[in-house]
């Protein structure tokens, strides 16, 4: 389980840096993205791999107990990656809250990482 939610966690981390490069050529030129050909299938790819991610490291959470990790956490990587993954495409978002998530989300899942190593 350990070896799958670490590949879990670093395909999340790519895709994260993925929707920050994103984010920063659409605000770049200023272009939307196209709904049906760009943004709806590269956030249902988001959404498939933090699904099974969020469901593989709430079995680690409860198997474990790590004190430095929490299940909130997970809900929030899940939560904010799902979202940003559509916000990318849109030059209006907000970049200081775009930033934030983006970078919560590595942040977690980085600590997330560092603690199934040590397990």
């Amino acid at each position: 389980m350990e070896d799958r939610l670490g590949v879990l966690t670093d395909t999340l981390l790519k895709l994260n840096d993925q929707i920050l490069k994103t984010f920063e050529e659409t605000k770049k030129s200023g272009q939307e993205g196209d709904f049906y050909n760009e943004v709806k299938p590269f956030a249902d790819r988001v959404k498939a791999a933090s699904d099974d991610w969020k469901e593989q490291a709430l079995k680690w959470y409860l198997t474990h107990r790590p004190k430095n990790f929490h299940s909130s956490q997970i809900e929030s990587v899940h939560d904010h990656i799902g979202n940003i993954s559509i916000q990318a495409f849109y030059p209006q978002t907000s970049k200081a809250k775009f930033l934030h998530a983006s970078k919560s989300i590595d942040y977690n899942l980085s600590v997330l990482l560092e603690s199934v190593k040590q397990q």
